[in-house]
């Protein structure tokens, strides 16, 4: 048995064949056909419980952000273990509640919710709403007020503080759509009469995501705590603090901060505040609980240089096209052929649609099997149905077990919905 170079966790060569926990791959394979996303259970519950662990002491609420894997068995696994729930939309609301969640444990953000969300959070009794704008603020008060209801709220501030990743994941500069301006946020503090149906007593931050240092975090608490003790003077008392997410995790070569090392950073700057802590990780729990296989097709050699096609497109994983992503490739079955240096790219109509540029991977056959590796985190939750291709299946391994956890879409279900127009027929 030997472990992957790459640090995933519970996916291992046993005689030379990928497994996940238990499970040889190549065999869900078998019957489930590619593409196809699997998960380890025991990865997926071993890393909210290191963060969990790591920072017991101040008990805080760890609200997975659904964004990144909303799978509904992922959920319920997280779900069982204690696990909130950050949500952006109605349907991730929905799936909480479908589910089994607890609501006291779910953190409503985004900037732009609608008035069906916002009263189906209301209804729901969720912890509180992470406020993007004052627009936003006024809308939940007047809805609140309707319903006769008292709302939790924490405002989004915006630190102003560069976060070092992808410039399309660095969400705490003012330059981007989120949160407020502390000016601004000061002032509704400041004239939290205003609106009466809101208990305006939380600060939500959340600078970016893959982010495998601890220094901005540390920047963006700081700012806030700072901002916090500024209010405090005023008399303004703020009860919950949610530093958002954005922990990173191994893609290629990265050295992110393990959970302890993040919580050692953190822990110390919010020791001795009566505060209740909420967290949102996201990838830093699913990322590396799952993989992406693939089918070879076959090698196009152009004269100028190769391209190893596969089954799969960027409609199935978008992060290489949509980021410039890095993903491990390996082949399934160990190879002992040769190794070429090629382009791996899918079927999708558009030259974006590359897994990996001029990457040196073992030339397999045709037809054998590729795994893309960390592939848990905004794999499938991200994928289309664009060139009319149907979304994977997803399965989950729990030892030496595995389930389907979402069936492979058909064509029926690509064109249900669809209607053409008496005057066309």
């Amino acid at each position: 048995m030997s472990r992957l170079t790459h640090p995933i966790h519970d996916f291992r060569y046993k005689g030379g064949e990928l497994y996940c926990e238990g499970v040889p791959v190549a065999s869900i394979i078998r019957k489930t056909g590619t593409p196809a996303y699997i998960y380890s259970h025991q990865t997926l519950v071993g890393h909210y419980r290191k963060i969990a662990a790591a920072f017991k002491s101040l008990d805080p609420v760890i609200c997975f952000a659904m964004k990144a894997n909303g799978n509904l068995a992922v959920l319920r696994a997280l779900a069982r273990e204690g696990a909130g729930f950050d949500i952006v939309s109605g349907g991730e609301l929905r799936k909480a509640r479908m589910i089994g969640a607890d609501m006291q444990k779910v953190a409503f953000a985004s900037v732009g919710k609608t008035e069906e969300e916002i009263l189906l959070a209301i209804r729901a009794g969720i912890l509180l709403f992470n406020v993007e704008s004052v627009p936003e603020l006024v809308n939940i008060n007047r809805l609140a007020g309707k319903m006769r209801k008292t709302v939790r709220v924490a405002l989004r501030i915006n630190p102003d503080i560069d976060a070092p990743t992808h410039e399309k994941i660095n969400t705490g500069s003012l330059r981007k759509k989120f949160g407020i301006d502390l000016k601004t946020a000061r002032g509704i503090f400041l004239d939290r009469k205003a609106y009466p149906s809101l208990c305006i007593n939380g600060i939500h931050i959340h600078i970016g995501s893959q982010i495998t240092r601890g220094e901005p975090f540390v920047a963006a608490i700081r700012k806030a705590l700072a901002f916090m003790d500024d209010l405090a003077l005023k008399g303004v008392v703020i009860e919950y603090l949610d530093i958002g997410g954005g922990l990173g995790i191994i893609y290629k070569d990265e050295a992110p901060q393990t959970a302890l090392e993040y919580a050692r950073k953190v822990m110390p700057l919010l020791k001795g505040r009566a505060l209740q802590l909420v967290m949102e990780p996201g990838r830093f729990i699913v990322g590396n609980a799952g993989i992406f296989v693939t089918r070879k097709l076959y090698t196009k050699d152009n004269g100028l240089k190769k391209f190893m096609i596969v089954d799969a497109g960027m409609n199935d994983l978008v992060r290489p096209s949509m980021y410039g992503a890095h993903h491990e490739i390996i082949p399934v079955v160990k190879s002992a052929a040769r190794k070429i240096v090629c382009d791996v790219v899918g079927p999708v109509c558009e030259s974006a649609d590359v897994f990996a540029h001029d990457r040196e991977v073992a030339d397999i056959k045709d037809g054998a099997l590729l795994a893309l590796l960390s592939a848990g985190a905004y794999g499938y939750a991200m994928a289309s149905n664009y060139n009319a291709r149907p979304r994977a299946v997803e399965v989950m391994v729990k030892g030496t077990r595995w389930d389907v956890i979402r069936a492979r879409e058909t064509f029926r279900d690509l064109v249900r919905g669809s209607f053409i127009p008496e005057y066309l027929k």
